[in-house]
C-alpha cells in the first residue's frame, strides 16, 4: 500500500524531507518505523528512541502498535508542550 508519511520538527531535519510517499507492507505504525529504518542513517537517528516520539494515523493520535489498515497518512512528531 502507498502511504503519505509526514515528519515534523527534528525528525524532518534528520530524515531530510517534510513528507514522502512510501510503498509499504507494514501492518502497524511500528512495522512502518522498522521499514523506514532500513532507508539509512538519517532515519536511524530520527527513530532511535520511540519513547520520545508520537505517531498519528490519518490525523488521529495512536500508539505504535496501531493498525495501518485503510490508512492514507502517517505523521511522526515529538511530544508537544503547552504554555
Amino acid at each position: 500500500m502507498a502511504l503519505d508519511v509526514l515528519y515534523f520538527a527534528w525528525l524532518r531535519e534528520h530524515v531530510g524531507v517534510p513528507r514522502e510517499t512510501v510503498e509499504t507492507e507494514a501492518a502497524t505504525a511500528g512495522d512502518l518505523v522498522r521499514e523506514l529504518l532500513a532507508k539509512g542513517e538519517g532515519y536511524e537517528t530520527a527513530f532511535a528512541d520511540l519513547t520520545s516520539l508520537r505517531v498519528a494515523i490519518d490525523q488521529e493520535l495512536v500508539e505504535f502498535d496501531a493498525s495501518l489498515a485503510g490508512a492514507r497518512e502517517v505523521a511522526f512528531f515529538p511530544p508537544m508542550t503547552g504554555g
